[in-house]
């Protein structure tokens, strides 16, 4: 009798913290990554003045806004007290995931630092292409000999304060600016011939990740019985 008990508290001490602990995945929503850069990188976007190249260091990423297919990422200091660049960037898809972060760069001429190209999560087959101010866009399109996402060089370059909401102004430019690709030849197209967009499979793929753990609590429940049955049986066989 006293296995029997023993077997069904343990079982219940199973699913209780079963219960209460928290979801892995329950506080990523905003994919913060800390990237550490070994030499300069140039950002696109809107960067704090003086700020449009990254000097060696370490900077935390996170996404401020993904609620449409315009995605609002935001890089900041290691402390996260300063926001250096508020950056547009579209969904794009990939063949190969990877279980690490990976983080894309434009090739550059040699003493120039690598223009940041894309940000894709770990795990996940798509992630973040950004996107340059038009002329910007088109200077390493040609360097590089690849298609660069762009948008009008109306949208402010440069802020003195950093931007920190998502409903700040310049972030809802960035929300309706029209992005389009710019060719190394100078010719511009639609996003859509250059970037391929997440498909509804990839949202399927992921419920897993973030499901309710429900299902395999009411699994381990009738596991628990079974095996409590199990020892209550035993238990009246050796009386």
């Amino acid at each position: 009798m006293k296995l029997f008990k023993a077997a069904t508290t343990v079982c219940c001490m199973v699913l209780m913290g079963l219960a209460l602990s928290p979801s892995a995945k329950a506080d990523d929503w905003d994919k913060k990554t800390v990237f550490t850069f070994s030499g300069p990188v140039e950002i696109p976007g809107v960067h704090l003045k003086g700020w449009g190249v990254l000097p060696a260091g370490t900077y935390v990423f996170k996404v401020l806004d993904s609620k449409s297919d315009r995605h609002i990422v935001q890089i900041l200091s290691k402390d996260e007290l300063t926001v250096y660049a508020t950056i547009l960037a579209i969904p794009n898809y990939r063949l190969q995931a990877t279980g690490k972060t990976v983080l894309t760069f434009s090739e550059r001429p040699a003493g120039q630092p690598e223009a940041l190209h894309a940000w894709f999560y770990p795990g996940k087959n798509w992630g973040e292409e950004f996107v340059y101010g038009k002329s910007r866009a088109t200077e390493i399109a040609k360097a590089t000999h690849t298609a660069v996402l762009f948008a009008p060089d109306e949208i402010p370059a440069e802020v003195v304060e950093p931007i920190r909401t998502a409903d700040a102004p310049v972030v809802a430019q960035l929300r309706q600016a029209p992005v389009m690709a710019i060719q190394p030849s100078g010719e511009e197209v639609q996003v859509a011939e250059v970037v391929t967009p997440p498909p509804p499979a990839e949202l399927v793929a992921s419920l897993p990740a973030t499901a309710s753990p429900l299902p395999l609590m009411a699994l381990l429940g009738f596991l628990a019985l079974g095996a409590a049955f199990a020892v209550r049986t035993a238990e009246k066989r050796a009386l």
